[in-house]
């Protein structure tokens, strides 16, 4: 099966129409009461200084953690499907929310083992699309998402810790030398494609 090709778009970002409403949504009820729990929105003042920066190739569906030119740490992720690819380009941590609830037209769904974000999000300075958990740790090492980075649920509650408004986050779609560093030389496993389901949707609106 082919692969995705990855396209720069960070100044021509074009998310499905529910992702940025449900996003909009989440945010603007972070300190309503939504299905028995509300999200609690942590750090939004920007950090002083980031001294942090995540880099995910998508090709190798990978994330890593890094401290100057140190690797912290490397998770395995799943990336865009090949209808709704994750745009790659530089971005920063915008905010972070601890138990999101997913919004989606005519959908809320609390914090729990059944919400698509899992227990962590951690938004980006681009409406709609962020770093989060997920429902469906199967997904992970596949294209699978709606453009979102998506980490087992233990992986993204680690990553949070680490994490801060402010820092960088470096989304690269072709291998380079900085990729080959961090993830080895090796050629990319070729996963399969896996279109995303109907409950899958990011909306802080989940992609």
């Amino acid at each position: 099966m082919s692969r995705p090709a990855y396209r720069a778009r960070q100044s021509q970002l074009s998310f499905p129409r529910f992702a940025a409403f449900a996003v909009l949504s989440a945010i603007s009820a972070a300190s309503q009461q939504a299905v028995g729990q509300s999200p609690t929105e942590l750090s939004r003042k920007p950090a002083a200084t980031p001294t942090r920066r995540i880099v995910v190739s998508l090709p190798d569906r990978k994330l890593a953690l890094l401290e100057g030119e140190r690797i912290l740490k490397i998770y395995d992720v799943a990336v865009g499907a090949s209808v709704s690819a994750s745009p790659d380009g530089e971005y920063r941590i915008a905010h972070r929310l601890e138990n999101p609830a997913y919004y989606h037209p005519g959908t809320v769904i609390g914090p729990g083992a059944s919400n698509p974000l899992g227990p962590h999000w951690i938004g980006l300075d681009v409406k709609g699309f962020g770093i989060h958990g997920t429902n469906h740790p199967e997904s992970i090492g596949k294209d699978a998402s709606h453009g979102c980075i998506r980490l087992r649920n233990r992986d993204i509650e680690d990553l949070f810790a680490r994490v801060q408004v402010g820092d960088r986050v470096s989304l690269i779609a072709e291998r380079n030398q900085e990729v080959a560093r961090l993830f080895g030389t090796t050629e990319t496993i070729v996963a399969e494609n896996e279109p995303p389901g109907d409950l899958e949707g990011d909306s802080h609106g989940e992609r």
